[in-house]
């Protein structure tokens, strides 16, 4: 007979799930050696039952890695025979089709035995900054994006293989800082298996069985309570991303169907796989319908097995959002992040207070440099940007947002510490947010030189890009207007996005990231909150105008209402 909870226990033990994963988390911020992972956060510890389905995720996790490893992990474990799991085994994978999408995102995979019967699994996904290759989007193939890892024991019975390790480390600029986030990921795999042997023992629990179904079910129970309260339809959209000149723009369609508690998402008629690195595995598909999905219908309720139990998806294979082996996919963010944007633009109709408009930071911008320091050290950074989120119903987008990824800005200081560039202006762009009744939040300058003092790096120094939004701004929703585009100089010249840059000392790069579109209508946004945006320096006076059409005075910042009413009336006399 199964271990019965009471409510009050259930609630205590899933919330001690996630205090698990989140202290493994921990383990992470201060343990790992690229500031990707410590400061921009770019990294999804998880656990699951023994049958591989997920139970706890961390608070602050990727979608992008997080929902591809809630489908990742499940296939693995299933497709290895239970015998062949011992005690002391971690396995090592960056396989793309088999978990989130490109070969810089590492799994680290590790059984968790409890009174010698196999109880759960604990995995962690990490971006490594540096995973060999050509270091471009313009890849042609898998084969160019660099080292690709298929599944392997990493550590068998706790003894660890030498080769694995050696492999890595002979196909990456940087070894040691590689090597040593990989045994950060082993780090937080042990925290989390010795907590889980605490509960276990703590509760009188002979596995995770009994608690996994209780969590999973509530979980799905939730959400298709959600789901039920939207008629049933098809609610359908689709959306342009932008390629590199000279290529045909790509297309991505999609079609929700609901039925009852049920969503089946179809993304027939997309465009057919690049041959350039934008394209997008099933499994990285599938997270960010699925992130768009939970934040709509159930956001607040923790994700697990049970979240996604209500949602399927179909994507026709050799597609741009469903690409087949060996296409290149190191920068799948560039297209996949748009499907999240154009899933709520599908269902703005039927929940307008639960959806955002285009945001700044779809796609999140990666910098990638890499070069040699003054005294012939090799460097290699990544930096991760955002833009201005989309606005919404209930308010104002953020500004500086990594949305829909969820990572975090990496300050400035500590990336002068890890390379020997300088950041000489990092500002929000006045004007960029989308005008509407709420503003999409501004987009970001950062303006980089290559030094040319006693401290210049050995040239060249690389830059690759990934990016977006330099030809289609953000749109808005429901009357909002769209954010600002973005942009890439060198040296006040457009400069590659898809491809690597060659930069030497004294070379200036200014990056321009875009601003989140608007939502509803901007002549309804209150004229008061217009005044407060152009004294804050966020909207300018002849946007104010020309935009809003309210007139600030210039030397209080205070509302003329009386011109504010007759140039509204004119505006929306002459639309």
């Amino acid at each position: 007979m199964g271990h019965i909870f009471d409510p009050v226990t259930i609630e205590i033990l899933w919330r001690r799930l996630i205090s698990i994963v989140d202290e493994a988390d921990t383990t992470v911020a201060r343990t790992a050696f690229s500031s990707l992972l410590r400061d921009a956060h770019d990294y999804t510890c998880m656990f699951t039952d023994r049958l591989g389905r997920e139970l706890a995720q961390g608070s602050f996790a990727t979608p992008g890695q997080s929902g591809a490893m809630a489908i990742g992990i499940k296939r693995l474990i299933s497709g290895l025979p239970p015998d062949n799991y011992k005690p002391g085994d971690v396995f090592i994978t960056n396989d793309p089709w088999a978990l989130a999408g490109h070969l810089n995102d590492v799994c680290v995979l590790s059984p968790i035995f409890y009174k010698d019967r196999l109880t759960a699994f604990t995995a962690c996904v990490f971006h490594h900054s540096d995973i060999g290759g050509r270091v471009s989007s313009d890849n042609h193939d898998v084969y160019e994006d660099g080292l690709f890892i298929p599944l392997v024991k990493l550590y068998e019975e706790g003894r660890i293989n030498d080769a694995v390790i050696n492999m890595i480390r002979w196909n990456v600029r940087t070894p040691d800082e590689v090597t040593g986030d990989i045994r950060s990921q082993i780090a937080a795999n042990h925290v989390c298996a010795a907590k889980i042997y605490q509960m276990l023992d703590e509760y009188s629990l002979d596995g995770l069985d009994d608690l996994a179904g209780e969590v999973i079910g509530r979980t799905e129970r939730s959400m298709r309570q959600a789901i039920e309260k939207v008629p049933d339809g098809v609610y359908r959209a689709q959306g342009t991303v932008e390629q590199m000149e000279g290529k045909e723009d790509i297309t991505i369609k999609v079609a929700v169907h609901v039925k009852g508690s049920d969503i089946m998402v179809d993304m027939d008629g997309s465009s057919p796989q690049v041959d350039w690195g934008g394209n997008v595995v099933y499994n990285f598909t599938y997270a960010y319908v699925f992130m768009a999905m939970k934040s709509m219908f159930d956001p607040d309720i923790p994700n697990n097995d049970g979240c996604a139990a209500p949602i399927s998806m179909t994507a026709p294979e050799g597609s741009v959002i469903n690409c087949k082996f060996p296409a290149a996919v190191a920068a799948r963010m560039q297209i996949g992040h748009f499907i999240t944007e154009i899933v709520y633009r599908a269902m703005a109709e039927a929940l307008p207070h639960r959806v955002i408009a285009g945001s700044g930071g779809t796609p999140a911008t990666m910098n990638v440099l890499y070069g040699r320091r003054s005294d012939g050290r090799r460097f290699h950074s990544v930096r991760i940007r955002g833009g201005g989120m989309g606005a919404s119903a209930s308010g104002d987008g953020e500004y500086c947002y990594i949305f829909p990824a969820n990572g975090a800005n990496t300050p400035v200081e500590i990336f002068e510490s890890d390379t020997p560039l300088l950041v000489e202006k990092r500002e929000l762009i006045r004007d960029s947010g989308g005008p509407g009744r709420t503003k999409g939040g501004l987009g970001r300058r950062m303006i980089l030189k290559i030094p040319d003092d006693a401290y210049a790096p050995i040239p060249p120094v690389y830059l690759g890009i990934q990016a977006g939004r330099y030809r289609y701004p953000p749109e808005g929703l429901f009357g909002g207007m769209p954010g600002g585009k973005a942009s890439f100089l060198v040296n006040g010249n457009a400069g590659n996005a898809y491809g690597l840059t060659r930069l030497k000392p004294g070379d200036v790069v200014v990056m321009d990231a875009a601003g989140g579109g608007g939502y509803g209508s901007p002549l309804e946004r209150e004229p008061e909150m217009v005044a407060a945006d152009v004294m804050e320096g966020y909207v300018s006076l002849a946007a104010a105008r020309e935009r809003y059409g309210v007139v600030v005075r210039e030397d209080d910042f205070s509302v003329d209402q009386e011109a504010t009413n007759k140039l509204r009336a004119s505006i929306k006399a002459g639309s």
